[in-house]
This record gives structure tokens, sequence and C-alpha cells, in this order.
């Protein structure tokens, strides 16, 4: 079994009858739901799900998880989610899967948040993954000069053929290369003002348990408040 998969599935555990649950996105997180789909069919699980986007619907519809718009559920009881980094004070960088718009709206209507990830994940200060800002269309260009100007390193985030990617939100992402952010939330405080930004791969004071798969099986870290 591989890291991911080992945390996805120690994941699906704390899923429980009648829970409204937050279905994640990206390769950790299609394990997890994976898992769940499979606990519906074989065990009877009753959930209802909330998908962060059209890739994990499809997923869970093919599984034949019974599924909610966000808008439809009165909170989400725990969401579940890979991260593309978390810091050693559980800051988080998602979005490297163009989802975090969706992602950062479901796991701020949630009781409780999950993260689940590899070893690889893990890292003292957050940065060498590029942080991705969502962005309206019109002013994009804009917003790449202003990012340049303050060394940002930004670049507009292209599809495998090249085309500008927009998202399930019909925006586009621009990827911050940061390196090192000496102050996720200082950094999260600027981006939240500029015109332009719907929102930025910053996921702060939001998880509150971490899964991480590694090679002795999945460490479970409950993250103080």
């Amino acid at each position: 079994m591989n890291l991911k998969q080992m945390a996805g599935i120690e994941a699906a555990k704390y899923v429980k009858d009648g829970m409204i649950v937050g279905l994640g996105t990206g390769s950790t997180a299609k394990f997890m739901v994976d898992e769940i789909g499979r606990r519906v069919k074989e065990e009877g699980l009753s959930v209802t799900g909330v998908t962060t986007s059209k890739e994990t619907e499809r997923q869970a519809l093919a599984l034949g998880i019974p599924l909610k718009g966000i808008d439809e559920v009165p909170f989400v009881d725990l969401t579940i989610d890979g991260a593309d980094e978390i810091s050693e004070d559980f800051q988080g960088i998602k979005g490297g899967g163009a989802a975090l718009l969706f992602e950062k709206i479901v796991a701020t209507y949630s009781k409780k948040c999950i993260w689940i990830v590899d070893e690889s994940k893990l890292v003292k200060k957050l940065g060498k993954f590029p942080l991705p800002i969502e962005v309206v269309p019109y002013g994009s260009q804009q917003l790449v000069r202003l990012f340049k100007e303050k060394d940002f390193a930004p670049v507009l985030r292209r599809t495998a053929t090249g085309e500008t990617l927009v998202t399930d939100g019909g925006h586009y992402i621009i990827d911050l290369h940061l390196d090192e952010i000496a102050d996720p939330i200082a950094l999260g405080s600027y981006l939240d003002q500029l015109v332009g930004v719907v929102e930025h791969g910053l996921f702060l004071n939001i998880v509150s348990t971490v899964i991480i798969g590694g090679e002795n099986g999945p460490k479970t870290i409950h993250v103080p408040k």
C-alpha cells in the first residue's frame, strides 16, 4: 500500500454514520473517497458528501456516495483533504490541484478538518511549494505585474496543452514562487485585500488533525487549539 493510500484509508475511519462529510480533491483525497465509497457499499455507511471539485463529484457519484452542495447543508461535520505543504506550526498550502477556492469554502464551514499527506509534505516553513492565488481573469495580468514588482516570481498556471488553466469557479491561478514564507499570516492578509484576488492557497489556523502516511504505518497528530 502506498503512503497516500495509507493516510486516506486511515482518515476514512473518522467518518461516522449520519455525518455530512467534506470530500477533498487530489491524489491523496482520492484514496479517502474510494474508502468511503467502499464503506457505503459494503458496510452500509450512511453519509452525505459535499465535494470540493467537479473531479471529486464525478468520483463520489460513481461510487454511490450521496451528495449535496455546500449551500444545501447547514454545516459540514468533517472535511478530509490533502495538503501540498504543512509547516511545523500546522499552517498549510493547498491548491496544487486548482481546487483551493471550493476547498477553502468547504473547510470554513466544517466543524473539523483532517489533512492527509505523505511525509514529503511536512516542512519547517511554508514556501518551497508555489503558492496558488485564484484570480478573476479580468485584470489578471495587472496582478502578475504587481507580483513581479514584489519579487514574488509569479507564473500564470497553464494546462498540459499550454492553455491558461481555468478553475471550476471560472478563474485563473497565479502561482507565486516564494521559496520561503516568513510570515504566512501577514502574507495572507496582504493577499486578501488585493482587488481581483478571489482566494489564496494559505490555509491558516484551519486544520484539527493531520494524518501522515509513513513507512511504519500512519501517524496521527491532533493539532493543539
